[in-house]
């Protein structure tokens, strides 16, 4: 019993138990994971004007709100959410609890409009002449042609939350295991580290503008000093992170070949709710070749130097001949290619109007296939304006998208094959030694340091791929290696030795521990800047493992071997 307890407090256990015990907290694993929980919330959505708050970056996975019923209907799985929204029909009230309170949404219907006809309507309109050298403003009538549209109900818009399974620990799972899409990037020019701090910080909202959830973004050096951007997002598809991305998204509105404003720096406001942005009533879908063509259109509003600006360009364009319209048109160009041409009313001319209307437009094989692609170029082009364009371009490198079905079935091999490394080792020690009294605190141990890696992982939230692994699987097999040099070491010479000469034994075990350690934190460093950082996981893990082992289990286990084997 006295030997039991003058090991347990022993310095060394203690640091291995308070070191356990702070893992297991960090971890925080999960028991009760029924519901969804909220990764993100879309602006201007129904969530977002119900309330519901999108989880914040340092957001721990745990610490995430979960869903647990939508009009009193039970949510347990992702399957339960997305049957119950989906049935959901246009114009509806509803509830949803979470394990937070209660939030009342309205689901928004997502119209179709097409053209029926045309009507003339007068309109007054302010215009401005020049008398005697002198701008005087004068409201005239003016009969314009107007489109007669009908709107039907094809649908629900999104509602706008992002959801994913509750998470079972505060562990996060990489691209590798939970599905996504991965990007590598790099500057084409050299960047300082502000500027490279202001691009990846642009990238972030400009992806989270979008509506896309679980962003990283983090920059990158390899062995030569080259920079990259490496962005990886959970759900998403390679395309949609490519199209966002690999292009600088550079917005300008010229008139007669000057800039009148940019977009990000010249903009205050994009609208980007079912009021004032959508399928353009005046025009709709109309047939178009094989398909449809859709036009979209949305306000947006100016800053008053922009507005200026804009303002002392169309004072000095004529007017055309029917007297409603300038002869230049308002060009947009996005990436320096032209993607719509809007006609100046004269009522404009000479004036600093700060709210104005963009538009542009979509296609598709059918009807619905046309709305759906106009939408998403709206959403594009709201997203460039309200970000503006990135500092510099970048080049794709590489491009990876994983399935998360394919991250699950990495991550259910990944456990059988630790599970059988596990069960190998159990089997060698035990033919080894012939003892369990040796044997047992090497798996011990093996397992503690694993659970010690995990537990940093957790509490510095960084992202468990497939390298990750690789790393726990170092981690393990230095670990085992070091504690059987420890042991034959001990073992030499019988307990007779043991009790005379345990502390040079330990010595020279631990410095055989402590040479290998080095070796291999040398050999890490290189790989935490090759291959662009993305063998970062292997080389942290691996680094934090082998600590962990050097410093902390494995004097507590030489502490175990001595008291067992003297007894």
């Amino acid at each position: 019993m006295s030997t039991t307890k003058d090991l347990f407090l022993n310095t060394r256990m203690i640091i291995l138990i308070v070191a356990l015990v702070m893992a297991l907290i960090a971890i925080n694993p999960q028991f009760d994971t029924s519901g969804v929980a909220i990764r993100g919330i879309v602006k201007d959505s129904a969530a977002a004007f119900a309330a519901i708050e999108a989880p914040k970056d340092n957001t721990a996975p745990t610490a995430l709100e979960v869903i647990k019923a939508i009009d009193n209907q039970p949510i347990e799985t992702l399957a339960d959410y997305h049957r119950i929204v989906s049935s959901i029909g246009p114009n509806e009230s509803f509830t949803v609890q979470s394990d937070r309170g209660f939030y009342t949404l309205f689901s928004d219907p997502l119209l179709n409009t097409t053209v029926i006809g045309q009507e003339n309507r007068t309109v007054s309109e302010l215009i401005i002449e020049d008398i005697n050298g002198t701008s005087v403003n004068r409201t005239v009538n003016i009969t314009k042609p107007f489109n007669i549209t009908t709107s039907t109900i094809i649908g629900v818009k999104d509602i706008g939350i992002k959801v994913s399974e509750v998470p079972s620990s505060n562990l996060i799972k990489g691209l590798d295991l939970a599905g996504g899409a991965r990007v590598l990037l790099q500057p084409e020019t050299p960047l300082s580290p502000e500027d490279l701090e202001s691009l990846m910080g642009n990238l972030q909202v400009r992806l989270n503008v979008f509506g896309l959830t679980d962003v990283i973004v983090r920059s990158a050096e390899d062995l030569d000093g080259n920079q990259f951007v490496i962005v990886e997002i959970a759900g998403a598809s390679e395309d949609e992170v490519r199209s966002l991305i690999s292009k600088q998204g550079k917005f300008e509105a010229q008139i007669s070949n000057q800039t009148v404003f940019r977009g990000g720096e010249d903009i205050t406001y994009v609208c980007r709710t079912a009021d004032c942005s959508g399928i353009d009533p005046n025009t709709g879908c109309v047939p178009s070749g094989d398909g449809y063509s859709c036009r979209f259109q949305f306000q947006i509003s100016l800053t008053p130097e922009s507005a200026a600006r804009q303002a002392s360009v169309t004072s000095q364009i004529p007017i055309q001949p029917d007297g409603q319209y300038l002869t230049e048109p308002l060009i947009l160009f996005l990436d320096d290619e032209e993607v719509d041409s809007l006609q100046i009313s004269t009522g404009l001319r000479g004036r600093a109007e700060t709210d104005i209307s963009i538009s542009g437009s979509g296609a598709g094989a059918s009807q619905e296939l046309a709305i759906e692609e106009t939408l998403k170029n709206m959403k594009r082009l709201q997203t460039i304006l309200i970000t503006g364009s990135l500092p510099v371009k970048l080049n794709v490198v590489q491009t990876k998208s994983l399935s998360a079905s394919l991250g699950e079935e990495f991550l259910r091999n990944a456990l059988w094959m630790g599970l059988v490394s596990v069960a190998i080792v159990a089997l060698i020690l035990f033919v080894r030694y012939r003892r369990f009294i040796v044997s047992l605190p090497v798996l011990a141990c093996m397992l503690m340091e694993v659970f010690l890696t995990l537990g940093f992982a957790a509490l510095f939230r960084w992202n468990m791929d497939l390298s990750s692994i690789a790393g726990l699987i170092v981690t393990v097999g230095t670990g085992v290696h070091d504690q059987l040099v420890i042991t034959d070491e001990l073992l030499e010479g019988g307990a007779a030795e043991i009790s005379s000469n345990w502390k040079d034994k330990i010595k020279s075990a631990f410095g055989i521990v402590f040479t290998a350690y080095g070796a291999i934190m040398v050999a890490m460093i290189p790989l935490l800047f090759a291959s662009a950082g993305l063998l970062k996981g292997f080389a942290l893990t691996t680094m934090a493992g082998v600590s962990f082992g050097v410093f902390i289990t494995r004097p507590a286990f030489a502490k175990f071997i001595e008291v067992m084997l003297k007894r």
